[in-house]
């Protein structure tokens, strides 16, 4: 699999949403049928064979894989959504980004005992968010078994913050 195609494909939006952030624009990889293809299958390699029963996709952008990978391998998607989003009673987990703090809830009902989940999201920054949404998952019942990113920040240190957790990243910058 040509690792480096999907990887030239990320485009650089400087200061956005505020001076100095460097964005990591994935909207190319999305809008090309067979790299939106290849960054699926990167996701189901790691995963086939785990004894996934669930996905959790972190809102929004972790939506737009799971479709394609929850297809491949035969298994249902769990929302986790900014607070306000769900419409069912729900779990929230609150956590603190560099420029304030966000919520993040999951529907009480989503997880049963023994599920064991992938957390699907496309970058890993600080590791905030998908350690909130992990613990949403553990709150609800489920394991998590595996965190799964498009693109990890390396030069943040997201990984520190996911100590004890198998984390996965495609494309590292």
């Amino acid at each position: 699999m040509d690792v480096e195609r999907l990887k030239a494909a990320v485009r650089d939006i400087p200061d956005f949403p505020k001076p100095g952030i460097l964005f990591k624009d994935i909207t190319p990889i999305l809008m090309d049928p067979d790299l939106l293809r290849m960054a699926t299958d990167l996701y189901v390699e790691q995963l086939r064979d785990r004894g996934i029963t669930k996905l959790a996709a972190v809102d929004a952008r972790g939506f737009l894989f799971t479709g394609g990978i929850s297809d491949r391998l035969n298994i249902g998607v769990v929302p986790i959504r900014k607070k306000g989003k769900l419409p069912y009673r729900t779990f929230e987990e609150t956590y603190d980004l560099e420029y304030g703090t966000a919520t993040l809830t999951v529907h009480q009902d989503a997880f049963e005992p023994g599920d064991r989940v992938a957390l699907i999201d496309d970058l890993l920054a600080t590791g905030g968010t998908a350690q909130a949404a992990a613990r949403l998952i553990e709150k609800g019942g489920g394991t998590v078994v595996s965190l799964l990113f498009l693109i990890e920040l390396a030069f943040l240190n997201g990984r520190d913050r996911l100590e004890g957790y198998d984390v996965y990243a495609a494309l590292v910058f």
